[in-house]
């Protein structure tokens, strides 16, 4: 399981940079690949219990990076990062969902 929380962590930090620097900047259209991913992890666990928690790294990890990359404002970044741990609870909870989805189709073949 170590790997896939490895993965997910790394998946969710190039993504999150990807979609607040490079890709589909200001458009709905990130949520794409950012829930194909999540539906993927979960097809990848062998579990529900694994899905939860390899959804909640991917999902936060994912929400968190997201925010703290592109953030442009004035005040300094650390001043806003328990805002955006916040937002990546949100994000987790996203994580959850989609990797459990995943799970769910998995567990039917």
């Amino acid at each position: 399981m170590t790997k896939k929380l490895i993965a997910a962590a790394v998946v969710g930090i190039i993504f999150g940079i990807l979609g607040s620097r490079y890709l589909f900047v200001g458009s709905f259209l990130s949520l794409i690949p950012w829930g194909i991913a999540g539906l993927l992890f979960g097809l990848w666990c062998q579990n529900y219990r694994e899905s939860v928690i390899t959804g909640v790294v991917y999902g936060f990890v994912l929400a968190f990076t997201f925010m703290a990359s592109g953030y442009g404002g004035a005040d300094p970044v650390l001043s806003k990062l328990p805002f955006f741990a916040l937002l990546g609870l949100v994000g987790a909870v996203c994580g959850i969902g989609l990797a459990l989805a995943g799970a769910f189709v998995h567990s039917k073949h």
